[in-house]
C-alpha cells in the first residue's frame, strides 16, 4: 500500500495534510488524485520559472543600457517651492519627455583654466544679468547626461568663457571690449593640447554669444558691423541672442537663437498670471529719449521709444515711465500689454519678463527673429507692430482687447511657453536649455564623430 508524501507549496487541500495512508479501496482514485496534484505542482514551477527569468532579464538590460540613451533626469518643478502653482505646473510639463536623439547628443565640456569663467563670478551680477545665459547653459551641461569625458565620443565640443561679467564701464554695463582676445585665447588654448578644433576648423565647437549684436561684440550696430564676427569663430555654432530675418553680418556664422537670461524665479515671486489683477492697459518703463540723438551722432532705438512717449506720454491708457525702478516686475505683472520696442538692438529681456508674468507682449522690432518658434509659437501669445505703425498703437491694442484678447492670454498662460524662454538649474525638460540641445540636433551634419561614420564621407 503506498504511501502519500506530504504536500508542498501548499498546493493540497487542508484535509489531506492529516492523512498518512490511503485506503486500499480507494487505490485507483489514489493515483488519479496525484496524477492531478502533480500536474498542478509542475504547472506552478514553470510559472515561477518563467517569472524570474523575465525579471531578470528585463532588469539585466535595461542596467546594461548606456547612460547617454537613458531619458534626462530632467525635474519639472521649481526648486526649493512646492506651491500648488509649482506642482500643477509641474503635472502639465511632465508630458515633456527627452527624445532619443536628445539622449543620445554627445557633448565635451572643456575644462578651461578658471581665469575664463569661474573667476568672473565673484561679482555676483555674473550669474544674474541679461546676458548670464553664457554661465547658465555652461552649468546646465556640466550635470547634462550626454556630457563625456572623452572627447573622442562627442558630437559637439562646448568652450565655456564668460564675456559678459567685466563691469566697468560708467553705466555698470558689461564692457566688451576684452571679448574678441579673451575668446581667441581661449581658442589658442584648446588647439594647441587637443586636435579636436583643429581637425574639423571648429565646426563642431559651440560658444555663446548673448550680447545685443552676438558675436560681433559691441553694442553699436555699425561698429558690430564693421567688426564682424571674429575670423576664427565664423566656422563654430554660436548661441546668441541677436537674430533678424534678413542677412546681417552678426549672424553670419551658423547660429542657434536663445532668449535673453531672466532669473527662472521670476514667475514665483507674484501670484499666477491667470490670477493677477491687471489694472494697467499698456505698461513700458525704460530709456526713452525726449531728444534720442545721443553724442556719437546715432538715434536711440530709431526714434521708436521717444516717438511713443512723444505720442502716448499723456494718455491715461498708457503708463511710461523714464526712471529705473527695482520693482518694475510688479508693474509687467499688472498690465495687459507690455510695449517691447527696439534699444540698440532689437531683442529685449522685457520679451521674457512678460511672457513669464503673464502681460501680451507688444514686439516693435522689424524683422526682428524670436527663440524657439515651433514651442513658443509668437504669433499666439504676441502682438507685432511695424516701427513706422507705432502712430496706430492704442488703435491695435483696443482692437485686440474687444476681440481677441482672452484668446490670446489663455494660450500666453500656458506653463510650457513660459518654461520655453527661463534657464532652469538644473536643466528641466522643456527649458531653454533643453530647446538649444534640441536645435543642435538639427545640426549633427556638422559632426565630425558623425561624419566619420560607415557612409558618410563629407561634411554635410
Amino acid at each position: 500500500m503506498p504511501e502519500l508524501r506530504p504536500c508542498t507549496f501548499g498546493c493540497c487541500p487542508a484535509s489531506s495534510r492529516h492523512m498518512k495512508l490511503l485506503p486500499r479501496r480507494a487505490h485507483l482514485r489514489h493515483h488519479h488524485d496525484k496524477a492531478l496534484l502533480l500536474k498542478k505542482y509542475y504547472k506552478w514551477i514553470l510559472w515561477s520559472a518563467l517569472s524570474i527569468y523575465l525579471f531578470f532579464s528585463t532588469s539585466s538590460s535595461s542596467s546594461s543600457s548606456s547612460s547617454l540613451f537613458r531619458p534626462l533626469p530632467l525635474r519639472t518643478s521649481l526648486p526649493l517651492k512646492t506651491t500648488p502653482r509649482a506642482l500643477a505646473e509641474a503635472q502639465q510639463l511632465s508630458s515633456f519627455t527627452t527624445s532619443s536623439a536628445a539622449a543620445a547628443l554627445r557633448i565635451y565640456v572643456y575644462e578651461l583654466p578658471s581665469s575664463y569663467n569661474r573667476d568672473w563670478l565673484s561679482n555676483p551680477r555674473c550669474r544674474n544679468h541679461l546676458f548670464a545665459s553664457e554661465v547658465a547653459i555652461h552649468e546646465a551641461l556640466l550635470e547634462y547626461p550626454g556630457r563625456v569625458f572623452d572627447p573622442n565620443e562627442a558630437d559637439f565640443f562646448f568652450v565655456p568663457v564668460y564675456v559678459s561679467c567685466n563691469f566697468s564701464t560708467p553705466n555698470g554695463f558689461p564692457a566688451l571690449h576684452h571679448a574678441r582676445p579673451l575668446i581667441s585665447s581661449a581658442v589658442r588654448f584648446i588647439s594647441a593640447g587637443l586636435p579636436f578644433w583643429n581637425r574639423s576648423r571648429g565646426r563642431d565647437h559651440v560658444f555663446v554669444a548673448s550680447h545685443d549684436f552676438g558675436a560681433c561684440f559691441h553694442a553699436m550696430e555699425d561698429v558690430a558691423i564693421a567688426d564682424g564676427i571674429p575670423e576664427f569663430m565664423r566656422e563654430s555654432i554660436i548661441l546668441q541672442t541677436f537674430g533678424v530675418s534678413s542677412p546681417h553680418p552678426c549672424q553670419q556664422a551658423e547660429n542657434v537663437l536663445i532668449p535673453p537670461y531672466v532669473t527662472p524665479d521670476i514667475e514665483e515671486q507674484w501670484p499666477a498670471p491667470e490670477k493677477a489683477k491687471r489694472d494697467i492697459f499698456a505698461f513700458f518703463r525704460g530709456k526713452m529719449e525726449v531728444h534720442p540723438k545721443n553724442i556719437s551722432g546715432r538715434f536711440y532705438s530709431k526714434r521708436v521709444r521717444t516717438e511713443i512717449l512723444r505720442r502716448y506720454g499723456g494718455n491715461k491708457k498708457f503708463y511710461l515711465q523714464r526712471k529705473r525702478f527695482d520693482g518694475y516686475r510688479a508693474e509687467i505683472a499688472r498690465s495687459v500689454f507690455c510695449l517691447c520696442p527696439l534699444g540698440w538692438a532689437p531683442w529685449s529681456p522685457r520679451l521674457v519678463e512678460a511672457v513669464a508674468l503673464g502681460c501680451v507682449p507688444v514686439v516693435i522690432a522689424d524683422g526682428i527673429r524670436l527663440p524657439f518658434p515651433e514651442a513658443v509659437r509668437w504669433p499666439e501669445i504676441s502682438l507685432s507692430v511695424a516701427e513706422a505703425d507705432v502712430g496706430r498703437l492704442e488703435e491695435v491694442l483696443d482692437r485686440v482687447a474687444a476681440t481677441n484678447l482672452s484668446a490670446v492670454q489663455r494660450n500666453l498662460w500656458d506653463p510650457a511657453r513660459r518654461n520655453a524662454l527661463l534657464f532652469h538649474q538644473p536643466m528641466a525638460a522643456g527649458d531653454a536649455t533643453w530647446h538649444a540641445l534640441r536645435a543642435l540636433e538639427g545640426k549633427l551634419g556638422r559632426s565630425w564623430r558623425r561624419r566619420r561614420q560607415p557612409g558618410d564621407t563629407a561634411w554635410r
